[in-house]
């Protein structure tokens, strides 16, 4: 029986006081390798926390993350950021492109870390800005587009190197309604070619259009029906 992609065990994740805070407590998930989750909750409620978890960009206080299988918690900071380099995409909702770095270059710049050929890096990068509709775009700079166009690029970015799970961070909070429809719709096309996608958000019409939903609220979580 395949391992889950994503397995979190009794997690908690405590920040020193006074007072402690504990933002998340006792948290058991697992997220099946293809799977789709929205993750929303009010501020404060750990789900930025929960991001930086899954993400290897922070540890638990207690508990265990196995990513595909594999126990991450004895893992060294250059052993966390190879992983990450391999295995996770993030989309954010400040984009988080370099301004002065044509679309193209911005693509380019995860298979750095990641181990991808150099040879094959500039072929991958325009196949992954096909692949979101810029193809037209690869040498413009970020602040000569629209911001469904920047997060276009993020996500040719998240997914260039091939990543198994992409994480996305409110990823439409900066976007209008049609466009906010048309960064999700790539999205589940990204998902239905096996992508596992985690998606953390406050819109709940981005949230319904998962396949599973959670909620999470003072730091415990709750299956949505």
């Amino acid at each position: 029986m395949t391992a889950p992609l994503v397995e979190l065990r009794d997690v908690t994740r405590s920040f020193p006081g006074p007072p402690e805070v504990q933002a998340l407590k006792g948290v058991s998930v697992s997220v099946e390798r293809g799977d789709y989750v929205s993750i929303t909750g009010p501020s404060g409620s750990g789900k930025s926390t929960m991001l930086n978890i899954l993400g290897l960009l922070d540890r638990p206080s207690v508990g265990e993350y196995r990513l595909a299988g594999g126990l991450t918690g004895d893992l060294s900071d250059d052993d966390r950021a190879a992983v990450r380099a391999r295995f996770i995409g993030f989309v954010f909702q400040a984009f988080h492109l370099m301004p002065r770095r044509t679309v193209l270059e911005n693509v380019l710049m995860p298979m750095s870390y990641s181990g991808v050929p150099r040879a094959e890096r500039v072929p991958r990068a325009r196949r992954a800005l096909e692949r979101v509709g810029l193809g037209h775009r690869v040498d413009f700079l970020p602040q000569s587009l629209s911001g469904g166009e920047r997060q276009r690029v993020a996500v040719a970015r998240a997914v260039v190197s091939g990543p198994q799970l992409l994480l996305a961070d409110e990823p439409t909070g900066n976007l209008d309604q049609k466009t906010s429809g048309e960064v999700m719709g790539l999205f589940e096309e990204l998902n239905a070619d096996g992508l596992t996608l985690v998606v953390i958000t406050h819109d709940e019409h981005v949230a319904q259009r998962a396949r599973r939903r959670i909620r999470i609220s003072d730091g415990r979580l709750s299956e949505l029906a």
